[in-house]
């Protein structure tokens, strides 16, 4: 137990001195000042871990982009769960365009704002397809493969064009006007959605973000 200094130093006190109670009052001693901190800190780091296991259980998390959870499919804003085969015979699967940049366009041959930027959105695709970026034009009339394969060659058209069937449509919600252009980042998650005709530069300055951020 501590004692009164006092006490201890042989200065005469007698057997009549009250009981020492001045170590009552007195600080704690560097041990007891260390045994609080720890616990204090201790304390603190715990209830930080608490809070980051609730929040992360929100998903709400500190990390890049790549680490927040994929669009379920079907859901508002998503790329839908569509299957898409191309005029050339090339399938492109749901599955198939995770983790990619996906632009969907739809347009028709008889449009003539489509017909003014698909030289634009060839353009973009050349620069873009090994990038990770997909570019499907979903065509909603239905010209004769001879017919599509001269209007692509008078239009310089490079990208894939997919015959727009009724799935694609009710997945998309019936676009009323056209062009109407859907991105999607490699996440699934819809990022941009205009009608009428887009230009080479609104197209770059979107993509070039994408890809440089994903």
């Amino acid at each position: 137990m501590t004692t009164d200094p006092a006490a201890s130093s042989g200065s005469g006190s007698g057997p009549s001195d009250p009981p020492v109670r001045a170590a009552v009052a007195a600080p704690p001693s560097n041990a007891g000042t260390k045994a609080l901190i720890g616990l204090l800190l201790a304390g603190t780091a715990g209830l930080i871990v608490l809070l980051f296991v609730h929040l992360s259980k929100d998903g709400i998390s500190a990390g890049p982009a790549k680490a927040h959870a994929e669009c379920k499919s079907n859901t508002p804003d998503c790329l839908p769960d569509v299957n898409y085969i191309d005029t050339a015979g090339v399938a492109y699967s749901h599955a198939s365009l995770a983790g990619k940049v996906v632009l969907v366009n739809f347009w028709a041959t008889w449009c003539h704002p489509c017909q003014g930027e698909i030289p634009d959105l060839s353009r973009t695709y050349n620069k873009y397809k090994d990038k990770g970026v997909v570019f499907l034009g979903l065509m909603t009339d239905s010209p004769s493969n001879q017919q599509l394969l001269n209007f692509q060659s008078d239009y310089d058209m490079t990208y894939p064009v997919v015959r727009a069937n009724s799935d694609m449509l009710v997945s998309y919600d019936y676009p009323d006007a056209l062009p109407t252009t859907f991105v999607y980042d490699r996440n699934g998650k819809q990022v941009y959605r205009h009608v009428g005709p887009l230009r080479e530069s609104q197209l770059d300055s979107l993509l070039s973000r994408l890809v440089a951020t994903n």
